[in-house]
């Protein structure tokens, strides 16, 4: 059975940084596309970025257009979300997903578990 498994998140100050990382269990992640979402308390799940299935094609919602960096890494079956200059909206638990290449939660048919990222002020 294919599992996500979500790393990376923690307690940062704002104008920090993290690196989330999404691993695939029981199969390979190549050629998979990927997307993030993220969740605040209170909140609807919100899509944050996704890279398509050659990594040729990238979007991102512009609330973190220029601080944020979708990859993957083939080698290592895992794909990535560098958040940088953090700021404390940027406070949620983070999940990756596969199945699609879009920025609607309902298109994507495997979640991860989520990780926790919370931005201090």
């Amino acid at each position: 059975q294919v599992q996500l498994i979500e790393s990376g998140g923690g307690l940062v100050q704002a104008g920090g940084s993290l690196r989330l990382s999404c691993a695939a269990s029981g199969r390979t992640f190549n050629n998979w596309p990927m997307g993030w979402f993220r969740q605040a308390p209170g909140k609807e799940r919100e899509f944050v970025a996704a890279i398509n299935r050659s990594g040729g094609s990238i979007m991102y919602a512009d609330s973190v257009k220029g601080r944020f960096t979708i990859s993957r890494d083939n080698a290592k079956n895992a794909g990535h979300l560098q958040m940088n200059s953090l700021k404390p909206d940027d406070t949620a638990v983070y999940y990756c997903a596969t199945g699609a290449y879009s920025i609607w939660a309902r298109d994507y048919n495997l979640w991860g578990q989520g990780t926790q990222v919370t931005v201090s002020s």
